[in-house]
């Protein structure tokens, strides 16, 4: 028998009554099963819906985790789960739908898949993040993981973002800009495109730092291997938000330093089929040509 927990967006209609009468489906075969998490438009959510009809609360022990929404939920759904290499089957209720493998009306059919072993996992590349008080040795006081990306972004005020950049140890750069990107391949065609960043296929294993209106000459992404750690020092006077994979985490005071390295736990995707990324690319886009599915 299986444990499925289910993390539902509380704002996308039918969310909630969907995951309710999967778990009472599941549980009529014997499974285990629940909601563990909620999502709202603001960010992640209470971890328990209140218009849930019951709720775990927790990621231990589950064999897969469900997300109903759209792209934030599955990356929500990631964050508490992806620590205990849970794999995420995503369930489209949003509009883009990059993350999610299924429509609502394929749910059951796909977990009777799920549950017969007829599926594959899709690995991701995670990025870990911390934030110490001066250098990587103090103190961290912020631990977070990122599917997509992590942003160093000016905060209220409108101040520019100055970071001094270091790559290894070794100092690369001083920005100055509206945001500093670090993303994951996953998340180079989140915020890092809307950037102009470059799109690279997910299953690449590598870093990308991409400067939002940089205030300088030097404007370019850098595609960094996946062992190589990132470190970014907020300079100046004015303090800055750090946003991870689309929510803020903290803001950071001048002297307080990002760092980011690859996480130690992938994120484990659920598939039934194999996924063109090309394809996926130019019906997003409504790119056209001869090679567009239907």
């Amino acid at each position: 028998m299986a444990n499925i927990g289910f993390v539902a967006h509380a704002q996308r209609e039918g969310a909630l009554a969907l995951a309710n009468e999967t778990v009472e489906w599941l549980r009529a075969q014997g499974h285990t099963a629940s909601v563990i998490g909620g999502v709202g438009d603001a960010g992640p959510g209470p971890v328990a819906p209140a218009d849930a009809a019951d709720t775990g609360g927790s990621a231990a022990g589950l064999d897969l985790a469900v997300s109903l929404g759209g792209d934030g939920t599955m990356l929500r759904t990631v964050d508490l789960v992806s620590q205990q290499g849970v794999p995420v089957l995503g369930v489209n209720l949003g509009h883009l739908g990059y993350l999610t493998a299924v429509e609502p009306d394929e749910l059951r059919d796909s977990l009777k898949r799920f549950l017969a072993g007829d599926y594959q996992v899709e690995a991701r590349m995670t990025l870990d993040v911390s934030v110490s008080d001066g250098e990587a040795s103090a103190l961290s006081v912020l631990h977070r993981s990122a599917l997509n990306d992590l942003v160093l972004q000016r905060a209220a005020g409108g101040h520019t973002v100055n970071a001094e950049v270091a790559v290894n140890g070794s100092p690369f750069l001083t920005f100055a800009a509206d945001s500093i990107i670090l993303a994951t391949p996953t998340g180079s065609t989140a915020y890092n495109l809307s950037a102009r960043g470059p799109i690279v296929s997910p299953r690449a294993r590598v870093q990308i730092l991409t400067p939002v209106a940089p205030h300088m000459l030097f404007d370019r992404s850098l595609i960094l291997d996946e062992e190589d750690e990132v470190s970014v020092k907020l300079r100046g006077d004015h303090p800055a938000d750090l946003v991870v994979d689309g929510w803020k985490a903290a803001t950071l005071r001048p002297g307080q330093t990002l760092h980011s390295r690859r996480g130690d736990r992938d994120a484990l995707l659920v598939r039934f089929a194999e996924r063109d990324f090309h394809d996926i690319l130019k019906r997003k886009f409504n790119l056209g040509g001869p090679n567009l599915s239907s």
